[in-house]
C-alpha cells in the first residue's frame, strides 16, 4: 500500500521547486476533478511506494478560493499519511496562519523550514526546537533551491506517516475561546464519528457553510451551537471568524517573539530599490514593453526563429524526408504507403516539431521571468488597466502568451484563482492574433489588399479592440456579472532563477503544448493527406480526383465573390 503525503504551503514559498526536486522526471499533471486547478503528484526518488502530492499554494484553509477548497477537501476527506508543510523563513509570520491551521487536522505535519539561506544571509535566527515545540511537530531547515534539507523532511514524513501515531494539536487560543470550542467539541464528539473534532468544531465557530452542510447536525444541536458562539461574539466584541483570525496572530505574535532573533532592524531591500523603478507609474509600461521585445526578440526572431527554420528546412525539410525515402525505396514500399509516411506522418510531425524550438525559447524566457519575481510585478502592473475592461491583471499573461501560441495561452489561465475570471480570459485570449493565425492574415493582406502592411498590423489592434469590448460585454451577463475578484498578489524577493526549476517548467509546457497542439495537428495532416490522396471509391488517385477536390469544387461558389474560384483556396 502506497504512502500519501501531501505539500502544502503559502504560494511563492518554495513548494514546487521541493516538489521537483522530490519527484524528478516522475510527475503527473493534470486537474482537480470538476476544476480547472492544476493537479499534481509525482513519486518520491527511490520510494516507488510514496506518492507526495503537490497541493495549491494558498494562504489558509478558508474555503474562499478554488485552490483553498480543493486543498481543504483533500486534507480532510482524502486524508493522506502525513503533511509537510513549507515556511518562507524569511516570512515566516504569514506562512505561519497556514501552520496553525494545518496542525487542527489530525495528520501528522512535519514543518519544512525553506530559505534558511536568505534567513541567514540576513543575519537572523530562527529556534527551531523551541517553533517545533510550541507547535507540538518537528522543524527542518531547508533551502529547496539548493536542494539541502529536503530529503531529510520527505523521510521524516514517511516515518509519520508509518508510525501511525494519532496526532493531537496544541492549543493556541485564549482561554475564553479554548472553552467555548470545547463546548462545540463535545457536541461534535457525542453526534459526528470524526477523528478530527478539533478542526471541525473550529470551522463551526467560524460558521463555515460547507462544514455545516457536510456534518449534517440536528437543529436543536445547531442552535445550541449558534448559541455559544454568539456568546463568545459578546465577550470579544467581534464575529466569529474574526475573533479566530484575531487570536491566530495573536499567538503567531507571540510565537515569534520567541523564536525569530532579527540582528538588523527592518531596512529597504534591493527587491525594494528594483520595485521603486520597474513599478513605477511612469517606467513600469516602458520597461515592461522593452523586456517582452526582447523576450520575443530572442524566442521568435533570432535564437528560436533559426532553430525553427533548421527544423522545418534542413531537418523535416531535407534529412528525415530524404532518408525514409530512401529506406522505403529499398523496401519496395507501394506508393500509397511511401505517400502516407511522407506527406502524412512525417510532414505532420515536422508541422507540430516545427513550432518547438520557438515554443522552447518563450517558455525558458517566461519561466526565468517568473522564476526572478517580474511576473508578479506585471500583473500588478497592468491590474489598473485591466480592471477598467471587467479583467483581471492575471488576465493579461495568458493574452500575452497567446500572441504566440493560443494553445499555452488558454492552459496558462489556470494561475487565475477566480473560475469567472478564469472563463472569460480564456474565452478572450482567442482574440488575439498568433502565430499560426499570421500566415492566414498574410494571405487575407495579398487576396484583398493587396499585400499593404497596415492589414497585419491592424490585425493585433483588432484583437486588442475585440477583447476589450468582449470584456465589457460579458461582464453585463449574468454569467460574468459583478467586479472582477479583488487582486491581491504577493510580490516575491527578487532572486536569480535556479537552473533546474527553469528547465523543469520549460519541460512541462513544451511537453503539454506537444501532446495537446501535436495530436490534432498531427490528427488533422493525416486526415488532409487521406482526402486528397483517395477518392470515394477507395482508390489511390491524383489530388484533382480525390475526395478534398470533389468537397472543395462543391463550397468554391461560396467563395467566388472575393476572388476565390480555386477549389484549393476554398478548402
Amino acid at each position: 500500500m502506497s504512502i500519501k503525503i501531501a505539500l502544502a504551503g503559502n504560494p511563492n514559498s518554495g513548494k514546487t521547486t521541493m516538489f521537483n526536486g522530490l519527484t524528478g522526471s516522475s510527475q503527473y499533471v493534470g486537474n482537480w476533478p470538476g476544476v480547472t486547478v492544476e493537479k499534481k503528484e509525482g513519486k518520491l526518488k527511490g520510494h516507488k511506494d510514496v506518492i507526495i502530492q503537490d497541493l495549491p499554494g494558498i494562504y489558509s484553509l478558508s474555503p474562499y478560493t478554488l485552490e483553498e477548497v480543493v486543498s481543504r477537501n483533500y486534507l480532510v476527506n482524502e486524508k493522506p499519511d502525513s503533511i509537510i508543510d513549507i515556511v518562507d523563513g524569511s516570512n515566516i509570520e504569514r506562512n505561519l496562519y497556514l501552520t496553525t491551521q494545518l496542525i487542527e487536522i489530525g495528520v501528522p505535519v512535519v514543518i519544512a523550514l525553506n530559505m534558511i539561506d536568505v534567513v541567514r544571509k540576513n543575519g537572523d535566527t530562527i529556534d527551531i526546537k523551541k517553533l517545533g515545540d510550541a507547535l507540538g511537530c518537528e522543524v527542518i531547515e531547508t533551502s529547496a533551491l539548493k536542494g539541502v534539507g529536503s530529503k531529510e523532511v520527505a523521510e521524516r514524513a514517511i516515518g509519520l506517516a508509518k508510525s501511525k501515531v494519532p496526532y493531537s494539536a496544541p492549543h493556541i487560543f485564549s482561554e475564553s475561546l479554548e472553552k467555548s470550542l470545547a463546548q462545540i467539541e463535545d457536541i461534535v464528539r457525542e453526534n459526528i464519528n470524526e477523528s478530527n473534532s478539533r478542526w471541525l468544531s473550529i470551522k463551526l465557530f467560524e460558521r463555515d457553510e460547507k462544514i455545516l452542510k457536510q456534518v449534517e447536525l440536528k437543529d436543536d444541536l445547531k442552535d445550541r451551537i449558534e448559541d455559544i458562539i454568539v456568546s463568545c461574539e459578546k465577550k470579544f466584541g467581534d464575529d466569529s471568524e474574526s475573533i479566530i483570525t484575531n487570536e491566530r496572530y495573536s499567538y503567531i505574535n507571540k510565537l515569534i517573539k520567541k523564536v525569530l532573533y532579527k540582528k538588523n532592524k527592518v531596512k529597504v531591500t534591493m527587491s525594494d530599490k528594483i520595485d521603486k523603478i520597474v513599478t513605477n507609474r511612469i517606467l513600469a509600461l516602458p520597461i515592461f514593453v522593452g523586456i517582452m521585445f526582447l523576450v520575443y526578440y530572442i524566442s521568435i526572431s533570432t535564437v528560436g526563429g533559426a532553430m525553427t527554420d533548421w527544423v522545418n528546412d534542413n531537418l523535416f525539410g531535407d534529412f528525415v524526408p530524404n532518408n525514409v525515402q530512401w529506406i522505403l525505396n529499398s523496401l519496395g514500399t507501394a506508393d500509397w504507403l511511401n505517400s502516407f509516411i511522407l506527406d502524412g506522418i512525417i510532414a505532420g510531425v515536422g508541422a507540430v516539431l516545427g513550432f518547438v524550438p520557438q515554443m522552447a525559447m518563450l517558455f525558458l524566457c517566461l519561466a526565468i521571468l517568473e522564476d526572478c519575481g517580474y511576473m508578479s510585478r506585471i500583473a500588478f502592473i497592468m491590474d489598473r488597466l485591466f480592471r477598467r475592461f471587467g479583467l483581471s491583471g492575471k488576465s493579461f499573461i495568458p493574452i500575452l502568451i497567446g500572441t504566440g501560441c493560443g494553445v499555452p495561452g488558454i492552459m496558462s489561465t489556470r494561475t487565475i484563482e477566480n473560475e469567472k475570471d478564469r472563463r472569460m480570459t480564456i474565452i478572450v485570449t482567442t482574440f488575439i492574433p498568433c502565430s499560426a493565425k499570421i500566415p492566414i492574415i498574410a494571405l487575407i493582406s495579398g487576396a484583398l489588399f493587396h499585400g499593404a502592411a497596415w492589414v497585419a498590423t491592424s490585425a493585433y489592434f483588432v484583437g486588442i479592440a475585440a477583447i476589450i469590448i468582449s470584456g465589457i460585454i460579458l461582464k453585463k451577463t449574468k454569467l460574468f456579472s459583478g467586479d472582477p475578484a479583488p487582486f491581491i498578489m504577493e510580490l516575491p524577493p527578487y532572486h536569480v532563477p535556479g537552473v533546474r526549476g527553469v528547465l523543469t517548467h520549460m519541460w512541462e509546457r513544451c511537453k503539454a503544448f506537444i501532446k495537446k497542439a501535436g495530436t490534432v495537428i498531427l490528427l488533422a495532416t493525416v486526415l488532409v493527406w487521406f482526402l486528397s490522396s483517395f477518392n470515394w471509391r477507395m482508390q489511390a488517385v491524383d489530388m484533382e480526383q480525390s475526395i478534398l477536390a470533389s468537397l472543395g469544387h462543391v463550397i468554391a461558389p461560396i467563395f467566388a465573390p472575393l476572388g476565390w474560384d480555386n477549389w484549393k483556396a476554398a478548402v
